[in-house]
């Protein structure tokens, strides 16, 4: 039994001496730290993705590399489990589409008072007759009850109209309305005429 094991030992010492299996296991080991390095730069570039802290990616690499090529594997596993599970570029995009949704929801007309959705034409909620609009006396133009003038024809609607009396033909005075949406001039030519029309003709 002991020359069985002696003479298995002296093949097995022989095959291992042998100059192709030495050049065999030297290219294995350079091609498993190979892959070892390898395996901590793609930790270092997938960590780079899915942080913006600047240390991170080199804890990572770190933590690869110090499982030596012998236990890198177990190391690899690990990091998977713990590293963040979005990228960067994936997390942004998904805020730009929720952002798009929320904004899409927001453009949808609804009444303050019933949440109905409602028509941007309509003046009056037809569920509940809450008024939603205004026309603008001027243009004619659909306006929001808010609005402290016509954004169509810049009627302000927080002034009021100034009157001048102009005398009719009888001789009795009339209030005739000169509009404050009006340019500055033009009200000042207004005033002028409504007064010189309210002045008696000079005697001759």
């Amino acid at each position: 039994m002991d020359q069985v094991i002696a003479q298995f030992g002296g093949a097995v010492s022989g095959i291992l001496a042998s100059p192709i299996v030495r050049t065999a296991g030297q290219v294995l080991a350079i091609y498993v730290v190979i892959i070892w390095l390898a395996s901590a730069y793609w930790a270092f570039r997938d960590m780079q993705l899915r942080t913006e802290n600047p240390f991170l990616p080199y804890v990572a690499a770190a933590f690869i590399i110090v499982f030596s090529p012998v236990a890198f594997l177990a190391a690899i596993i690990v990091y998977r489990i713990v590293r963040p599970h979005e990228k960067i570029g994936e997390a942004y995009e998904r805020n730009l589409a929720e952002e798009a949704l929320l904004a899409e929801v927001e453009a949808v007309a609804t009444c303050p008072t019933c949440a109905r959705r409602v028509n941007d034409e309509w003046i009056i909620c037809p569920i509940c007759r809450t008024r939603l609009k205004r026309v603008c006396p001027n243009c004619s133009r659909l306006v929001g009850l808010d609005w402290s003038l016509c954004a169509w024809c810049g009627k302000d609607f927080e002034r009021r109209d100034v009157a001048a009396a102009v005398p009719e033909v009888n001789g009795t005075p009339r209030p005739v309305t000169i509009p404050t949406a009006m340019p500055a001039p033009a009200r000042i030519r207004a005033s002028r005429s409504a007064r010189s029309a309210s002045d008696p003709l000079p005697e001759r």
